[in-house]
């Protein structure tokens, strides 16, 4: 393990992330300008919190395959593709004309039209667990949905969760059960945690409605479940007559079936996002017919769920374009593969250069830490330090190359084998630059 030496003080590291602060406030000032305007009307001139980051968020004007670019003309190669949701780049031409053809024949039907029940059979035909489903606009929605479905079906009231995990803005545990969350009784676990997670099933069992879990934690930096894991939730669910929730909401795009399948598991429930829109806003909850079936509005005592904009067209025909014509199991597979490589090729970098980063995923999703510590769950983390991420990531804007300035990174379909091993060169320079920071212990 590499370790900072002891003559590497605070103050040095703190006065690198200052350089590189200033260097990117002189080479944005039109993004500072539209920040202070903003701010203005908006609380931090903000809609979306992920997206702020000191001193100033970036301000993109328009993108294009792979490609950013700011409104001070700087471009850069997108790592970060949209949290996930952004899977098929910015201008893929199958999708832009699904939704050219569905504006000329009009908006906001108020009606049933002729793509939802095609993009839900093509969900359908890809997730075993998805008997029936019903559409939201976000994966936020299609959680809360299948959470109130889950207490219904059972006449509980608890839900199993864990420590670090997102499940939307209303069910965020980063830092446990979050002020802005749904008043759901949550119990709390730690992710990967076997032993005691098959005590905490066992000891709330009798008021236990549902286990929700991500197959990969995402927004905490993306760590995988352990397959013991993955069986004592499955096992402890069904023993205990729980549904087992999986959010697939970032991990569906692990293969063609989402992490469900490429680990052999089998939830009751299963929520989905992002990319399935083609890019446009989506959410979807669904699973086993008997339960999704309390939904059917024809059948008596049906439960109620409304939303003007769960089966809008612009989404629906996006998304089933998205599916049937461009993400085939082959083109997923290869891009996961692409995620590897870099993720590997990454962390062979920063060993090389002995220096305080790892990185975490599972194909194309992947996070760097401010560690070379094993990660297995969000407080392995705990004693790695923030700042040395902040430098990579200024360091990594001004060489053309954008991912989260948490370290997070999702490549689309657009991205290219170029591009991914300039990244790896880029990460490897930026070593070679900041290299007074940290010495091998």
């Amino acid at each position: 393990m590499s370790t900072v030496s002891t003559a590497t003080t605070d103050e040095a590291v703190d006065t690198a992330v200052a350089e590189a602060r200033a260097r990117y406030v002189a080479r944005c000032p039109r993004s500072a300008a539209i920040q202070a305007e903003a701010a203005k009307v908006l609380p931090g001139g903000n809609t979306r919190s992920v997206l702020w980051f000191a001193p100033f968020p970036l301000r993109i004007a328009r993108g294009w395959d792979s490609i950013l670019e700011d409104v001070d003309g700087h471009r850069y190669v997108d790592f970060l593709g949209e949290y996930t949701a952004g899977l098929f780049g910015h201008s893929n031409p199958v999708i832009r004309e699904a939704i050219t053809s569905v504006l000329a024949d009009g908006l906001s039907f108020g009606a049933n039209n002729v793509y939802e029940a095609s993009l839900a059979a093509a969900i359908t035909s890809r997730f075993a667990s998805m008997e029936l489903l019903r559409f939201t606009n976000s994966g936020t929605e299609a959680n809360l949905m299948a959470v109130a479905l889950a207490r219904v079906a059972t006449g509980r009231d608890d839900v199993l969760v864990f420590r670090g995990a997102y499940h939307g803005g209303l069910m965020s545990f980063a830092k446990g059960n979050a002020p802005t969350n749904a008043p759901y009784s949550f119990v709390i676990g730690q992710y990967n945690d076997v032993e005691g997670t098959r005590r905490l099933i066992d000891e709330h069992g009798p008021a236990l409605a549902a286990v929700l879990f991500e197959p990969m934690l995402g927004s905490a930096g993306c760590i995988p479940a352990t397959p013991e894991f993955l069986s004592v939730l499955r096992d402890g669910a069904t023993r205990h007559g729980a549904l087992l929730i999986a959010d697939e909401v970032m991990t569906s795009r692990l293969s063609s079936g989402g992490a469900q399948a490429r680990f052999g598991l089998l939830p009751d429930l299963t929520t989905l996002g992002k990319y399935f829109g083609g890019g446009l806003s989506f959410g979807a909850f669904g699973g086993r017919r008997d339960l999704m079936s309390r939904f059917d509005p024809s059948t008596p005592d049906a439960l109620a769920h409304a939303g003007t904009f769960n089966n809008n067209v612009l989404s629906m025909a996006a998304g089933h374009a998205a599916l049937t014509k461009v993400l085939t199991p082959a083109v997923l597979d290869a891009l996961n593969q692409r995620g590897d490589r870099l993720r590997h090729s990454l962390n062979l970098t920063f060993a090389a250069a002995g220096a305080p980063f790892s990185a975490t995923g599972i194909g194309s999703l992947l996070n760097v830490h401010a560690t070379d510590a094993p990660v297995s769950s969000p407080a392995d983390l705990a004693a790695a330090d923030d700042r040395w991420k902040e430098i990579l990531f200024f360091d990594l804007l001004e060489r053309g190359y954008y991912m989260a300035r948490r370290g997070f990174m999702a490549l689309s379909l657009a991205i290219t084998d170029a591009q991914v091993d300039g990244l790896i060169d880029a990460v490897g320079a930026v070593l070679s630059d900041r290299a007074a920071l940290w010495t091998r212990g």
